[in-house]
């Protein structure tokens, strides 16, 4: 009974904070805006003191308070439905089923991107060779430092750690954690997914959840410039400065919910990658390498047959 007490306080806290309040602070604004006579706030503030719902009765005060939530729910709701879209737009998982039109700008991007990238990356590389061609005895200093590979490096990271395969920074940013497992250790990171999941303990799949979901309340709030948007547009023009900046914050909240996810879901795959192996019954012990990985990504597939193909590599 107290478990289900405490659920059921989170799950209200959470309905009141994440969609109650922002609803509430929505219709607060959309009043005042339709109210508004230019700058006149005084008037508004005359007509809001006369709106006194004590005044008309228990009855009534209980009335608005109930439709007051459920409309600032419903608007909360609404927003969320959107702020799902946006997520969806900015982390662009599966871009290529997108309508013709979406998937041609998006190809485009994608194109840019990783033109971008490649370019910075050759850069980088080609300080790296004069700055090691430096530090051979005898050679002409090669007048790059560490300091400029760094800064090159940082370029590179930058636009995102592996070469972008999405339209977006947030959505190469977590496909990036996939291409660098299958690039280092032939681990397929869809594949092993749900299984890691299972044998995660409760703190680390708290922790990516939350993590998580710090991306999609930072969606919802780069969602809530469409209605203010409306507002602004519709009745009071000087609300015209609160959507960009709700757009704003919401995408730079995005960029390091991105990046934490990414980087606690790059770190748990480390962490817990070799103690799945071993409860799958792989017995090699260490870190994750091409073998492990393959033989992981081959159980977690249903392929466990394949398995005698990678026992007799050459090295092991």
């Amino acid at each position: 009974m107290g478990l289900l007490e405490e659920v059921g306080k989170k799950f209200a806290e959470r309905w009141l904070t994440l969609l109650v309040l922002p609803g509430a602070l929505f219709l607060c604004a959309l009043y005042a805006a339709v109210r508004l006579d230019g700058f006149d706030f005084a008037a508004l503030a005359r007509e809001a003191d006369r709106f006194d719902v004590k005044n008309r009765g228990d009855g009534f005060a209980l009335l608005f308070l109930v439709v007051f939530g459920l409309l600032s729910a419903a608007a909360g709701l609404t927003v969320s439905a959107l702020g799902t879209l946006v997520e969806r737009l900015w982390l662009a998982e599966r871009w290529t089923a997108w309508p013709v039109p979406l998937y041609r700008a998006a190809l485009w991007r994608v194109t840019a991107r990783a033109r971008a990238w490649d370019a910075a990356f050759a850069a980088q590389e080609e300080l790296r060779r004069r700055y090691l061609r430096g530090l051979i005895p005898g050679a002409e200093p090669s007048g790059v430092t560490e300091r400029d590979v760094l800064r090159a490096r940082a370029r590179v990271t930058g636009k995102c750690p592996e070469r972008p395969g999405r339209p977006t920074w947030m959505g190469s940013r977590i496909q990036a954690v996939t291409d660098r497992f299958w690039a280092e250790c032939s681990l397929d990171l869809p594949s092993v997914w749900p299984s890691l999941w299972l044998f995660l303990p409760d703190t680390a799949r708290t922790e990516l959840r939350q993590a998580r979901e710090a991306v999609t309340r930072a969606a919802a709030l780069a969602a809530w410039a469409v209605p203010y948007l409306a507002v602004a547009a519709l009745w009071w023009w000087p609300a015209l400065l609160l959507p960009p900046a709700l757009a704003a914050a919401g995408w730079r909240r995005g960029r390091r919910a991105a990046e934490a996810y990414a980087l606690l879901t790059e770190a748990t795959v480390r962490l817990h990658g070799p103690g799945l192996a071993a409860s799958l019954g792989l017995v090699k012990v260490g870190p994750l390498d091409t073998t492990l990985g393959e033989r992981l990504t081959l159980v977690t597939q249903g392929r466990a047959y394949l398995l005698p193909l990678t026992e007799s590599r050459p090295g092991e």
